[in-house]
């Protein structure tokens, strides 16, 4: 197991070393970065309490952004091929009766003791009878547009806005510190993303050939999974590689919900800039290292499916 001096990289030791002694000390530390990234799976011995809590960092990033990322594009595919091909046309009463009794929710949690599954389920069955009572009523109906621009405008607020009230959502249902709270976070966060770009390669693609697999029986969902899809995997590989360099960087969010326990990569080499020391560059370099590793990886395997994409819009007939 190397230690954290073994990453460090003496540049300073003569001014003017020449390219062969860069190009080592560059090989030691992609050398010892390769062994910390084996030694937990290869070795029993012990690791040092540094070393413990960067491989920690590695694998909640790690479980956290893949799981987060596999559920943002499902759900997020799914619903831009639904607003790609069914017209929607929600009544805005009964948006505005959803908004209003959703803040009734969390006020009778918050200030009335109700606990949250309770005040949830009879929220929903008040809207529910609502919606059905009074929605004939309601004139004016929304279009799959509005929903798309409704979708990509909650990007436009600041994250910092919503840290506070998400901390105590989270305090109050118990999921506060822990992997789940980050995935379904990070999963909502960046769905507007997967649903805007996935609409234009849905909307872009011809209507007959979803007709044609109607007229052979095909179900929706069949025809979503074994016609749509793979037609459309140069978009979805590109959009899946950016959902997960979103989620993979992702600190804000991270720093405020979670402690050692499900501490990411981001705030490891965060913590690299404060301490009693100074700024550990060599430690950071080596956690820096450590940390696009994967989304390298992820982009090897996703470019073939990309440049295809490319090459296949470039191509004339």
């Amino acid at each position: 197991m190397p230690t954290l001096d073994a990453w460090r990289i003496n540049f300073t030791a003569d001014p003017y070393c020449d390219m062969t002694a860069i190009v080592r000390q560059l090989y030691l530390l992609a050398h010892n970065t390769v062994v910390f990234l084996l030694s937990p799976v290869v070795s029993l011995q012990p690791m040092e309490p540094q070393i413990c809590k960067i491989y920690l960092a590695f694998t909640n990033s790690v479980v956290i952004s893949i799981t987060s990322t596999i559920f943002c594009v499902a759900v997020g595919s799914m619903a831009a091929y639904a607003l790609a091909r069914i017209q929607y046309r929600p009544k805005f009463g009964n948006i505005m009766i959803f908004v209003l009794l959703t803040i009734g929710v969390i006020v009778t949690t918050n200030y009335a003791g109700v606990p949250w599954w309770m005040s949830s389920v009879v929220g929903l069955a008040l809207f529910f009878f609502l919606a059905r009572a009074l929605g004939r009523h309601f004139k004016m109906s929304l279009g799959n547009g509005d929903i798309l621009f409704w979708m990509i405008s909650q990007r436009i607020l600041p994250p910092i806005v919503v840290v506070i009230p998400l901390y105590v959502m989270f305090q109050a249902v118990r999921l506060l510190d822990t992997h789940l709270a980050l995935i379904v976070l990070y999963a909502v966060a960046n769905l507007p993303i997967v649903v805007w770009l996935m609409h234009d390669f849905f909307a872009n693609l011809p209507i007959e050939l979803e007709e044609s697999a109607q007229l052979d029986g095909a179900t929706r969902f069949g025809i979503f999974w074994e016609i749509v899809m793979p037609l459309t995997r140069p978009g979805l590989a590109a959009t899946t590689l950016l959902i997960l360099v979103l989620n993979w960087n992702e600190y804000l969010f991270a720093v405020f919900l979670s402690t050692v326990k499900v501490q990411t990569m981001p705030i490891m080499v965060a913590a690299k800039n404060t301490g009693e020391k100074g700024v550990l560059w060599w430690e950071m370099c080596a956690v820096t290292v450590v940390m696009i590793i994967p989304v390298i990886i992820m982009s090897v395997l996703l470019t073939r499916f990309i440049s295809k994409g490319v090459l296949l819009g470039a191509v004339k007939g």
